[in-house]
């Protein structure tokens, strides 16, 4: 009976390690996904160059760099809705409000901040309350220094989140999920939704990271310049509903830097080849290299939020920049002072974070000791 001991152990180490494979080529298959349909969805909203086109790759970008499968129809319909509609409603009742009756305006734009941050707090969708804050931040910023660019900017946002959302469902055609064998990874279970108190603190620590900034462009004049900056600002906020506090500050400005050092790699090679092909192959290139760490095995990378926040970065300082080259206009001059604009939000976000906790610190063990 001692001797069937090791002959009993040794079918086990096949199955670890077909597991171990298991969950790399998963991994690997997300990675591929990823990259390939972020720069074919970059490819065609070049090709497009409808305004705001280059939302397209953000949003296929935003839903690739999540472990979920495809959305659906219903599923697609509400995210289009989700940030389409605070345009509409923002032009029908926080834009009235800014024009006869500021302070209450000023009021209202708070709470809808509050609220969109504490969806995803609460647990909803990352991407879901995304794609709401984006939408109330450009209604607020845009929509009250000229009511008609809501129209267009509404146009453009859901064209952007239409074919995002279609080279998703490219992109799991192409390379569709494996199918989990025996030795496959166990499904984990949900992770408990934060208790309120925890998730009101995030939500108005969001809130009030964002808010002066969206105050800022309200009052600015040349807001409606400064599109892909808001985009920036609402993408910060919902990383600060969702990350701990003591690694806060650290994401915002390692995300930063490095989307920031692949768009000036990207725009430098770029300017000495200009061309399409070139500039999807560097996307793809990118996502390759950010993929590993935002997909670790079967799971997510421990720090993959940051990491597709930098992707998310390195798309949205370059490809407003591209296009604005096509155009003829001083795209130089403009790519630098975006990305100059996107390290002092990070910067003041880091600083209003570590304010932030100074006078409200977590009282959740849980959130604490991360």
């Amino acid at each position: 009976m001692a001797e069937a001991t090791p002959t009993d152990t040794k079918p086990n180490q096949p199955g670890q390690a077909d597991r171990e494979v298991a969950a790399s080529d998963i991994a690997s298959r997300r990675i591929l996904r990823m990259a390939l349909g972020t720069a074919l969805s970059l490819w065609f909203s070049q090709v497009a160059a409808w305004p705001m086109s280059f939302l397209a790759p953000v949003f296929t970008l935003v839903l690739l760099s999540l472990p979920l499968p495809p959305p659906g129809l219903k599923s697609g319909v509400t995210f289009v809705l989700a940030l389409v509609s605070p345009l509409i409603l923002g032009a029908l009742t926080l834009l009235p409000f800014l024009e006869h009756l500021r302070p209450a305006g000023v009021s209202l734009i708070a709470l809808a901040l509050f609220y969109s941050f504490y969806f995803t707090a609460r647990g909803g969708s990352p991407a879901m309350g995304t794609f709401m804050t984006m939408g109330l931040t450009l209604v607020v910023t845009i929509g009250s220094v000229s009511i008609d660019m809501i129209f267009p900017l509404a146009q453009g946002l859901a064209l952007g989140a239409i074919f995002g959302l279609a080279f998703v469902w490219i992109a799991h055609t192409l390379l569709p999920d494996l199918v989990a064998g025996p030795a496959g990874p166990a499904n984990a279970p949900a992770p408990p939704k934060p208790d309120l108190r925890a998730a009101r603190r995030k939500a108005l620590r969001a809130m009030l990271i964002t808010y002066p900034i969206t105050l800022l462009f309200l009052f600015s004049s040349a807001s409606t310049s400064y599109t892909a900056v808001m985009i920036k600002v609402a993408s910060m906020g919902q990383q600060a509903s969702v990350d701990n506090s003591r690694e806060m500050g650290r994401s915002m400005m390692e995300s930063t830097l490095w989307g920031g050092v692949g768009a000036i790699i990207a725009w430098q090679i770029l300017s000495i080849w200009p061309s399409l092909l070139m500039y999807t192959l560097l996307i793809g290139l990118a996502g390759l290299l950010f993929g590993p760490r935002i997909f670790q095995g079967a799971t997510m990378h421990p720090k993959f939020s940051m990491w597709s926040y930098a992707f998310t970065t390195m798309i949205i300082v370059l490809a407003p920049a591209v296009l604005d080259s096509q155009g003829g206009s001083a795209a130089g001059g403009a790519f630098y002072s975006r990305l100059f604009l996107f390290v002092v939000i990070a910067v003041y976000g880091s600083v209003a974070v570590a304010v932030f906790d100074a006078f409200w610190p977590a009282k959740d063990p849980a959130e604490s000791a991360k």
